[in-house]
């Protein structure tokens, strides 16, 4: 018989044969019948006798873990021993986590840092229109809501904007130029804004700017014919009793007089700087796109306003409000200051065209050495925009055809950056060691912001490039020179002076008490006296009911004098424009390291492929 069967599922059958024989089973049977003929203990009899369940459990004395075999009362004594352990840890960590530790000491605040905060306040208490419930300037309220509105040959809402100093008129052109400035400073510097607590803060600032200067023209048209130059009136005629922002000393929650627009038809330093300040916002704002390509889009249309030939001309004729206390020399430093931003903006290499044409430097002013020159001011854009183009070069070298003007840029703010040195000569110095950038004039401490910002920002962008300094002639200068010349003049503004008194308003111990300014300087309540009875207050020899926090005033004079007289505007009047420098000097200084943002500038620029310069000319025997 065969082995093998047939599997039903197919295959092969195997059936298994014993090969046991008989007589070996019968030996095995044998020997069990003798084992259980013998006495079996207590233990045996137990084993025996229990159920199936109760052996199982019995003889299960050990754990198996696979390659390894454990005495089980091993493994639950060492289990419980790890868990044990990891209880006590928990407790022991949470008292440790409840017992109050001995935190170190924060850091403390520089002086710079601790002042920015301060100098950003100032633009709260010159706030118009309808405010914010966040302003934080207690004795400030809504003024002038009818702006616009109430001049019967405009009657649009100008409402919002900024106040330019201890009055109540809004002067565009030094507006738009602070907007620019803070802009500017906040590209460049938003990690230490930031690091500061005040990055919401400044943005806001910008923004209130920014949304009232869309409202002087049609900012949603692609082409305009006017702009609001100013609204409210500080003519002075000689005998006239008329109510006006200079007229009456009142404060501007309490106008209840008329207040005029003036619009310009031609004036392209007016256009250019508000082009300059929407597209410089626009790369600001670059996160809320819908916003940013408003700002954009307002800045083409007021570009091109500003860039037509048929409307070249000053927006400050003379005989006018803008001609005595704003008045613009020229505009073509304006083209070069806006054009430079509108190619940042929008990264169009139309614009970086025009400013590096030859023909419009010269007509701003790049190669004469007058003596303002190098001055950086509401009026003068130049040398700033001399250093915006300077970061072109550094950081992204755009080439052929823009390299020979780039390069005449970057020297010339080389020599800027000389002639703020105390070892050349050409500008004076108080014994005190303020630079007397405007020769002796009054009101020095805008300028000698501005100064200290340009040279903070441009010894940064050599260090961020590497370049550990920069010629004056033969002579090679560090970095660090031109940091000390910023550092020494804002020292000088915060209090390292012979008076030993900071002319910002609300830092220190020691600062001005008699600003001239009419909000802060007549109480909130049982304050008003009218128009002219205002004055009672302005002539008062009491320190302001309020303080204004953050406000540089004017500054001392060429002997480093100063009159705390609420009367005397060349001492005590704080302004937009110079605060703005005051800020973007401030943040530029605070912090450690120089903190720059390399990128965000460029953000529209498209990547940059140096055309080739075109052969030379062929050889001729």
């Amino acid at each position: 018989m065969s082995m093998y069967g047939r599997d039903p599922w197919g295959g092969p059958l195997e059936i298994c044969h014993d090969s046991a024989t008989d007589d070996d089973r019968s030996r095995n049977m044998d020997l069990d019948r003798a084992a259980l003929s013998r006495t079996l203990d207590e233990t045996q009899q137990s084993w025996l006798l229990a159920g199936p369940g109760e052996q199982g459990r019995k003889k299960k004395r050990y754990v198996d873990l696979g390659c390894l075999l454990v005495s089980r009362k091993l493994f639950l004594w060492t289990v419980g021993v790890l868990v044990a352990a990891a209880a006590l840890a928990g407790i022991a960590a949470g008292i440790a986590a409840a017992i109050p530790r001995h935190q170190p000491p924060a850091q403390p605040l520089d002086q710079y840092t601790i002042a920015l905060r301060e100098a950003l306040m100032f633009f709260n208490a010159q706030k118009s229109g309808k405010l914010p419930k966040h302003n934080n300037v207690s004795w400030r309220g809504d003024s002038c809501l009818k702006d616009g509105r109430s001049d019967q040959s405009f009657r649009r809402d100008l409402s919002g904007g900024y106040y330019d100093g201890g009055d109540a008129v809004k002067f565009n052109f030094p507006a738009a130029f602070s907007m620019t400035l803070l802009s500017w400073s906040v590209i460049e510097y938003s990690a230490k804004y930031e690091a500061a607590g005040e990055l919401a803060h400044v943005r806001d600032t910008i923004k209130w700017g920014a949304d009232y200067l869309l409202k002087t023209f049609n900012s949603t048209a692609d082409t305009i014919d006017r702009l609001v130059a100013q609204v409210g009136s500080a003519a002075m005629s000689p005998g006239s009793t008329l109510p006006n922002d200079q007229y009456c000393w009142m404060k501007p929650e309490l106008i209840d007089y008329p207040r005029p627009v003036v619009e310009c038809h031609s004036c392209s330093d007016l256009a250019g700087e508000i082009a300059a300040v929407l597209a410089a916002a626009s790369i600001v704002f670059k996160d809320n796109r819908a916003y940013s390509h408003k700002l954009l889009h307002g800045a083409t249309t007021v570009w091109k306003f500003a860039d037509d030939r048929g409307r070249r001309a000053s927006y400050s004729p003379r005989g006018s409000d803008a001609a005595k206390f704003y008045n613009s020399t020229r505009y073509y430093d304006e083209y070069v200051w806006a054009g430079s931003w509108m190619y940042l903006a929008t990264g169009n290499s139309s614009y970086l065209q025009r400013v590096t044409d030859p023909k419009l430097a010269k007509q701003a002013g790049a190669f004469s050495a007058g003596k303002d020159y190098g001055v950086f001011s509401w009026d003068n854009k130049l040398p700033g925009a001399q250093v915006l183009l300077s970061r072109l070069r550094l950081f992204l070298s755009p080439g052929y055809p823009y390299e020979e003007m780039l390069r005449t840029f970057h020297n010339q703010t080389s020599i800027i950056m000389c002639s703020y040195l105390p070892v050349f000569r050409s500008f004076n110095r108080t014994k005190g060691g303020l630079i007397q950038l405007n020769h002796g004039m009054p009101q020095p401490l805008q300028y000698v912001a501005n100064a200290a910002f340009l040279a903070s920002v441009f010894s940064d962008y050599l260090e961020a490039a590497d370049t550990p300094g920069w010629y004056c002639g033969p002579h090679f200068y560090s970095v660090e020179v031109l940091r000390s010349f910023a550092r020494t003049q804002m020292e000088y503004i915060l209090g390292k002076n012979p008076l030993k008194m900071s002319y910002v308003v609300g830092y220190g111990k020691h600062y001005p008490k008699h600003v001239h300014h009419r909000g802060a300087s007549i109480p909130k309540k049982g304050g008003y006296r009218g128009c002219r009875e205002g004055l009672h207050w302005r002539d008062s020899k009491k320190p302001n009911p309020h303080i204004i926090h953050g406000a540089m005033v004017a500054g001392p004079d060429r002997h480093d004098g100063f009159k705390d007289v609420r009367r005397n505007r060349n001492y005590t009047e704080a302004t937009l424009a110079g605060n703005a420098g005051l800020v973007a000097a401030l943040v530029a200084l605070s912090g450690e390291g120089h903190g720059l943002d390399k990128n965000s500038m460029f953000s529209a620029v498209p990547p940059m492929f140096p055309t080739p310069p075109p052969p030379p000319a062929p050889w001729k025997p």
